[in-house]
C-alpha cells in the first residue's frame, strides 16, 4: 500500500515555523487503527485523512489523529487539511467556504484568496462551554514549575473551557512565568485526582505585552494526547478568545481580532487569530483563523 500526503507548516507565514501536519487526500478504505498506527509513524502533532463526504451538507469528511488518539476536532490539522485541500484542486478557487464532517458535526471553514491561491482560512467552532474553576492553585503551581503567586496576580480563574475538545486554562502574570512552565505529569495527574477531574490538555497564557501584537503569549501541553508540547493549538484558541471576552479580558472592541503567539518557546513561532462575536451580551460565535505554508510531500510505503 502506498499512501500520498501532504506536509504543511500551518498557523504560519513562513517556513519551520507553526504546527506540522500531514494531510493524507486519499484516504478511502483506512480504517481507525491503521490511521492511528500511520499517525503514530508519522509522529507530527497532528495527522489528517480525507474520506469522501457522508452528508449532502459537507464537502468531505476528514478523521483526526494525534500520535496517541482520535480527536473529533483540531484547528491546526482543520485549517490545514483546507490548504492542502485548495492546493490539489479539491477547493474551487475562489470558493467561500468549504464544510468538512469532523468528529463534532459539520464544521464550516470560511476562505480568502489572493488570486488562484488560498491566503487565510477561519474554521468556525462550537459554542464555548464553561467547565469547572480550580481551587488547587497550589498544586497546578507545583505541577507546572511556577508560584502560586503566578497565577494569582493575574486576578483571573483557572477554568475548563471546550469548543469541542476541553482545555484547562492557566493564566500567568508574565512571559517569562510561561517560558518557565515545565510539566511534572505525575504532579498534574495528582493535581486533576484532587480536583476530582479527568486529566486535560494544559494551555497556560499571559496578556503581558511584549514587541509584538501579541494580545495573549500561550503554550499548551497535552501528554495524555502524545503531545509533551504543541507549537499551535487552534483547538484551543477558540476557547481561550472565549475565556478572554467571558471574564472581561478583552474588551469587545478587540474580541474580533484577538492574536494569540503560541510555540515561541519551541522555535516554532505560531500566530493564530481568534474572533468572537456576541449577541445579547453572550457569545455567538467562536472562528480560529491562520495560514498555512506548504513543506511538500511524500509516500508512505506500508508492505
Amino acid at each position: 500500500m502506498k499512501l500520498q500526503y501532504q506536509h504543511l507548516d500551518v498557523f504560519a507565514d513562513a517556513a519551520f515555523q507553526g504546527n506540522q501536519l500531514a494531510v493524507f487526500l486519499e484516504a478511502a478504505g483506512l480504517d481507525a487503527p491503521l490511521m492511528q498506527r500511520i499517525a503514530g509513524e508519522m509522529a507530527y502533532p497532528e495527522s489528517t485523512f480525507v474520506f469522501p463526504a457522508e452528508s449532502s451538507d459537507t464537502d468531505a469528511r476528514v478523521r483526526i489523529f494525534t500520535p496517541a488518539r482520535e480527536l473529533p476536532m483540531a484547528g491546526h490539522p482543520t485549517i490545514g487539511t483546507v490548504f492542502a485541500m485548495a492546493a490539489s484542486g479539491r477547493i474551487s478557487s475562489g470558493q467561500p467556504v468549504v464544510t468538512l464532517g469532523l468528529g463534532v458535526g459539520p464544521t464550516p471553514v470560511f476562505l480568502e484568496w489572493n488570486g488562484e491561491g488560498l491566503d487565510f482560512a477561519w474554521m468556525q467552532q462550537p459554542l464555548p462551554v464553561f467547565g469547572f474553576v480550580a481551587e488547587r492553585l497550589d498544586l497546578l503551581a507545583t505541577a507546572l514549575g511556577v508560584s502560586e503567586r503566578d497565577i494569582r496576580l493575574t486576578g483571573l480563574p483557572v477554568q475548563e473551557v471546550s469548543c469541542g475538545v476541553p482545555f484547562l486554562f492557566v493564566p500567568l502574570a508574565t512571559r517569562e512565568a510561561v517560558n518557565r512552565v515545565t510539566v511534572d505529569r505525575a504532579a498534574l495527574r495528582a493535581f486533576f485526582t484532587a480536583s476530582g477531574r479527568d486529566e486535560l490538555p494544559v494551555f497556560v497564557f499571559t496578556l503581558e505585552a511584549g514587541d509584538d501584537d501579541a494580545t495573549a503569549f500561550s503554550r499548551m501541553f497535552a501528554p495524555l494526547f502524545g503531545i509533551p508540547e504543541d507549537p499551535a493549538t487552534g483547538g484551543a484558541s477558540g476557547p481561550l478568545g472565549a475565556y478572554l471576552v467571558h471574564h472581561g479580558a478583552v474588551i469587545p472592541e478587540r474580541a474580533a481580532g484577538i492574536v494569540s503567539l503560541q510555540g515561541v518557546a519551541m522555535g516554532r513561532p505560531s500566530r493564530i487569530v481568534i474572533s468572537i462575536g456576541r449577541r445579547d451580551g453572550a457569545i455567538s460565535d467562536v472562528r480560529v483563523g491562520g495560514r498555512s505554508v506548504s513543506m511538500g510531500s511524500g509516500n508512505l510505503e506500508i508492505p
